[in-house]
């Protein structure tokens, strides 16, 4: 029988057992997006608006500022009250991020590193990989990955596409080189090895679920006690499942988002409640791939650039 492109068994036969350090349960990776100055805006020359924000609208064939205000909570208020609780809980998170939202905020990415984050690739621009031609996205990864490294002085090592990557992204980002990982995946709860031309590459499974984007309209959740209620089911059973196998659990954060003051109260309580059950093991997504790798027998990981 053929071979079926995908591999929809995984870990059917049984995950390995936690690798993770201090006989920790479950790799928590807190992912908080920076995407603000990275939407699409006719105002920046983009073809269209982003349509996907708090006022659920979209403006076609003019430039939108409600639109670009919307997201400009995020860096002029929501930032610094999630650095602050994750800060406060002891959590490392990765601040998943678009080139272009890095340009225009490189105060925000000097904090971001002096509170020892980690800064992975999200982009250029806001937006799905699928429809671009590989040319235009070979540019986009080399471009925001310069721009991240110049930055934060230090070369990014991550990659995560918003939504849909192209059938070439992953293969676009090992002939690139420097990356360890990309969260281009979904279909999981613990980390994998692929080899893609001749190379171990670490596939972190990212998810929508535990995601503060299910607060936009027409979403499920309302208040901060939605998100926290959600996430901590989960964690609580990941927790339980951590005992006999590896486990792995993804919050997605959005600066504009969460930092908002009626929710920020749900991830105060989801870190609260994860330092007082213990057994959480708050880290950056490199830091999860290199565990993960090292648990797999493979060499310490080093960047095909310099």
């Amino acid at each position: 029988m053929e071979q079926d492109r995908r591999d929809l068994k995984g870990y059917w036969d049984g995950a390995p057992p936690s690798p993770w350090p201090n006989a920790a349960r479950v790799a928590v990776s807190f992912v908080v997006n920076i995407e603000e100055g990275a939407e699409l805006s006719i105002g920046d020359g983009d073809p269209v608006n982003e349509g996907v924000h708090e006022a659920a609208q979209l403006v076609e064939g003019v430039p939108d500022p409600c639109m670009e205000s919307h997201f400009g909570y995020g860096p002029r208020a929501g930032y610094r009250r999630i650095a602050d609780a994750l800060g406060k809980a002891g959590a490392i998170a990765t601040f998943s991020t678009c080139g272009r939202a890095a340009q225009r905020t490189p105060w925000l990415i000097r904090d971001i590193i002096a509170r020892g984050h980690e800064i992975g690739c999200h982009g250029w621009v806001w937006q799905p990989h699928c429809h671009l031609d590989e040319a235009t996205e070979r540019t986009h990864i080399a471009r925001t990955y310069d721009i991240l490294g110049e930055l934060s002085g230090t070369p990014p090592v991550g990659w995560h596409t918003k939504s849909a990557s192209s059938v070439n992204t992953r293969r676009l980002l090992l002939e690139h080189g420097g990356f360890l990982y990309d969260s281009d995946a979904y279909d999981d709860d613990i980390p994998r090895i692929e080899r893609h031309q001749g190379q171990d590459h670490v596939v972190l499974p990212y998810a929508f679920d535990t995601n503060d984007m299910r607060f936009r309209p027409g979403g499920a959740f309302t208040h901060a006690d939605d998100f926290a209620r959600y996430c901590i089911a989960a964690f609580d059973r990941l927790w339980e499942e951590g005992h006999s196998e590896a486990r792995m659990m993804s919050i997605g954060l959005h600066v504009r988002t969460i930092g908002r003051p009626a929710r920020i109260g749900g991830l105060e309580a989801i870190l609260a409640h994860m330092n007082a059950k213990g057994g959480a093991w708050m880290v950056s997504r490199r830091q999860i791939a290199e565990c993960w790798r090292a648990a797999c027998g493979l060499p310490a990981w080093a960047s095909a650039r310099v």
